[in-house]
């Protein structure tokens, strides 16, 4: 590395040495070259040509300097001529050489951009290197690199990316121009109406461009529907859980008028079969193992009797005494105008809703997701359960099997354990929780076995089968282990592998509204889909299926969709938390250490165990930590994970941190009540701020104050 330094040192010191003891500089004026033009016109030009051939063929950064010294020496009409012919071969010679001879390099070096161009000219073809060249997302060279390893046809290439280069090359060629007619540097020799007016056009290149792709690509994918002239609604939108009852209350805030399709139950998964249900539930099992541990503290306390039927009727009154918070009286109340029935789009303005046809200047479309059911055989042969239907069962099953060991398969596979079951937990992932660090799954994984929980991982199940009413599973080994194949029994089978985006039944295929390879709806920045006016936010969007994010995009879609013509807003996904309610508590926000490697991003790690909290000692619940990742050498918050009792409460400060810009100095400085759980967040920011003393200070310290004892 520092040979490298060097040699460059030294070629940019001979370089400049070379400059002043030729005089170089007497060739570096307009007129100088402008001569050189007058008396040999086609050697300039071509010298010119092969000279920005080459640079583009090279991917050097000279484009623009290249095309205003075009401007300069040739004028306004020849240099156009020059700079697109040159600019277009060049720019090919560099497409063919990443496609024959630096694939791989480019593979490695571009991933990151590689995926969307990839995307983009599958779904778009020539219209998408068009807008790229006229609105240049990525660099020139790298476009000209990356297209290389798509299907684009060579000839296809070529005339496009004249095409779309052709507009910055008139400005750029123009603006050299006018500057070469600078004749006296004065007011009245430099502020001409040509150089005005070059540079006018210059500052709105970018709008212009922008205006002309969107205006093609509006008017391509518009063109078969004929919009009305009158609506219905400012927004209809489509689905009543999380993002779209938050996107009708935000739409009825500011007086749109709104209104809200739902085909099943308000308040959606999120209060009838997915968060609300399970916290109930969990609530009670929870009971029964402080129970457990009422001896630990000095209480001698009867052993707990479940009763199943009253657990679930708790459930089940938890949900109707929070669903008036969801209800269509409620929203009705607010102004927003709720239809029961089935949607399904017509067309990027209407929705048909039984017999009637709805429409509305922008459509948000919050479905939802479902379970995801894997096609293992025999499956269909049990009546096995889903977070869906879960809730609907009057007995405690004796022994049950629960696939999938994300959040939710261990927060069920425990609470179930923990009210009586005899709980089986099968992923083919060799750990539980997969997106969270090593130690943290490790730690889960440890008390659920400690709770008798049967932890089977790295097994894939291959087959289900069932006889005179016992079901059984097969399990397939997906690692090297003793036991190859396994047999699990059990009297009820959890499926939570996943969970899968509501698309289907919606007029999607028709309209060609595109999805991801993850079956969610493709959006931009601005949640908008294939068509600008229809929006898409919640689990049906993705990139993250939690309620508080179906929310916070809630008000990025419907903001949009309302105001977008004075301003849009990109959704921000940079501090967002998330929570599994196992025992211990897993919360999160922002990178760990797993996601920090794979990025290649330097830390600092900062760890407090609760076994050391004060409160956690008294309360017997010091299993856990919390870590945080800084930026190296800076208080700065990269992300941060808490694992232990009230993690979920606990995470809001780093969440407010982080979205503040805030670091650990300021939670240093903030006075936390003792004895808290929270004082934990102030304790590992010390011990930050321990690691980072300044040593030399503290040593010239040390010997001030003795030398005043």
């Amino acid at each position: 590395m520092l040979l490298k330094k060097n040699l460059v040192i030294g070629l940019i010191a001979l370089a400049l040495s070379a400059y002043f003891i030729f005089d170089l500089q007497r060739y570096l004026n307009v007129v100088f070259f402008q001569d050189l033009y007058a008396d040999h016109p086609r050697a300039t030009a071509a010298i010119y040509f092969l000279v920005y051939v080459t640079a583009t063929a090279f991917s050097l950064p000279t484009g623009a300097l290249l095309t205003l010294a075009g401007g300069a020496v040739f004028g306004l009409t020849t240099g156009v001529v020059l700079v697109s012919f040159a600019s277009t071969v060049g720019a090919t010679i560099a497409f063919l050489f990443s496609r024959i001879v630096l694939r791989d390099w480019v593979q490695k070096k571009f991933a990151h951009y590689l995926e969307p161009i990839n995307r983009g000219v599958e779904k778009d073809g020539a219209f998408y290197l068009f807008g790229l060249r006229l609105i240049p997302v990525f660099p020139f060279w790298v476009i000209n690199l990356l297209t290389g390893l798509t299907p684009l046809k060579v000839r296809t290439y070529f005339w496009v990316s004249q095409l779309g280069m052709l507009p910055a090359t008139v400005v750029y060629t123009n603006a050299g121009a006018e500057l070469a007619a600078i004749e006296e540097l004065s007011p009245a020799g430099i502020l001409t109406p040509g150089l005005i007016g070059s540079f006018v056009l210059l500052a709105i290149l970018p709008f212009f461009a922008r205006a002309l792709v969107g205006g093609l690509k509006h008017r391509r994918i518009y063109r078969p529907y004929s919009r009305p002239k009158r609506f219905d609604a400012n927004l209809l939108i489509i689905g009543g859980g999380s993002a779209g009852l938050v996107s009708a209350l935000i739409g009825a805030a500011v007086k749109a008028k709104v209104m809200l399709v739902e085909k099943d139950k308000m308040g959606g998964d999120c209060l009838n079969t997915g968060c609300v249900p399970s916290k109930a539930l969990i609530r009670a099992a929870r009971v029964i193992a402080e129970a457990g541990k009422a001896g630990e503290l000095g209480v001698d306390v009867a052993k707990p009797k479940v009763d199943f039927p009253r657990v679930m009727a708790r459930v089940h009154s938890v949900i109707d005494t929070i669903a008036p918070h969801d209800s269509v009286e409620r929203f009705t109340g607010l102004g927003v105008d709720c239809i029961e029935g089935e949607a399904r789009l017509l067309s990027p303005w209407q929705a048909q809703v039984g017999e009637r046809t709805i429409s509305a200047r922008n459509i948000v479309i919050a479905t939802g997701a479902r379970p995801f059911v894997p096609p293992i055989p025999g499956l269909d042969e049990i009546d096995y359960l889903t977070s869906e239907n879960l809730w609907e069962i009057k007995e405690l099953p004796p022994t049950l099997m629960v696939l999938g060991a994300g959040p939710i398969g261990c927060e069920l596979a425990q609470a179930f354990q923990r009210l009586g079951s005899k709980v089986s937990l099968v992923d083919m992932l060799p750990t539980v929780l997969p997106k969270e660090d090593p130690d943290v799954s490790s730690l889960v994984r440890t008390r659920l076995e400690a709770e008798g929980v049967e932890v089977l991982l790295n097994y894939r199940t291959a087959a289900f089968q069932s006889e005179n009413g016992a079901h059984r599973a097969t399990l397939e080994s997906t690692s090297e282990q003793p036991e190859t194949s396994k047999v699990v029994n059990f009297d009820k089978l959890l499926v939570a592998v996943g969970r899968k985006a509501n698309t289907s039944g919606l007029g999607l295929e028709e309209l060609g509204i595109e999805c991801t390879p993850q079956g969610t709806l493709e959006v931009d920045d601005y949640l908008r889909t294939t068509f600008p006016n229809v929006y898409a936010c919640g689990d049906v969007a993705g990139p993250y299926q939690f309620t508080h994010t179906a929310s916070h995009q809630a008000w990025y879609a419907v903001v949009n969709a309302l105001f977008g013509r004075f301003r849009k807003f990109s959704v921000d996904y940079r501090v967002i938390p998330w929570t599994t309610f196992t025992d211990p508590e897993v919360a999160r926000v922002g990178l760990n250490e797993t996601e920090a490697r794979e990025r290649d991003i330097a830390y600092e790690l900062s760890v407090f165990p609760l076994s050391e909290l004060d409160r956690a000692i008294a309360d017997g619940a010091s299993d856990g930590f919390i870590k945080v990742l800084t930026v190296s050498g800076k208080d700065r918050i990269l992300g941060a994970t808490v694992v232990g009792a009230h993690a979920g409460e606990l995470l809001a400060e780093f969440v407010t941190a982080m979205k503040h810009n805030l670091g650990l100095n300021k939670i240093l400085g903030t006075i936390h009540a003792y004895p808290t759980y929270s004082d934990a967040n102030k304790l590992v920011a010390g011990g930050w701020k321990r690691s980072h003393a300044p040593a030399r200070v503290l040593s010239w310290l040390e010997k001030y104050h003795r030398w005043h004892l």
